[in-house]
């Protein structure tokens, strides 16, 4: 078996680089450190405790708190999920919060002005 000399040793007489058995180049892959998933839970905390419209703020809360417990076992793509989970369950409570929050001034201002409007014109 012939052995394949190091790239920095003379070559023997009479052979030339071509000759030369090609070696594979060994492909190294680094990975990018990335960043921990996020796992919402102050936010879900806070919507579990001020805005929990059909509990969906502790729905919020549970699904922060897997996130959590995935990110501390390793599982990067576990915890992503229950991360992106836990987010939409605070968007949607925050929405639908502002949407009855603005039902219920309107209906305090329609009826205010109804009783204005009544005593003070009949």
């Amino acid at each position: 078996m012939e052995q394949s000399l190091l790239p920095y040793e003379m070559l023997p007489e009479g052979m030339n680089m071509d000759e030369m058995p090609r070696s594979t180049c060994t492909t190294v892959q680094v990975e990018e450190e990335q960043l921990p998933p996020r796992d919402h839970l102050v936010w879900s905390f806070c919507t579990a405790l001020y805005g929990n419209i059909f509990c969906l703020g502790l729905l919020a809360f549970f699904f922060s708190v897997k996130s959590r417990d995935r990110k501390l076992l390793g599982d990067h793509s576990g915890a992503l999920s229950y991360g992106s989970t836990a987010k939409c369950l605070n968007i949607t409570a925050l929405v639908l919060n502002i949407i009855v929050t603005v039902i219920v001034i309107l209906v305090v201002v329609l009826v205010v002005k109804a009783y204005y409007y009544h005593q003070y014109h009949t």
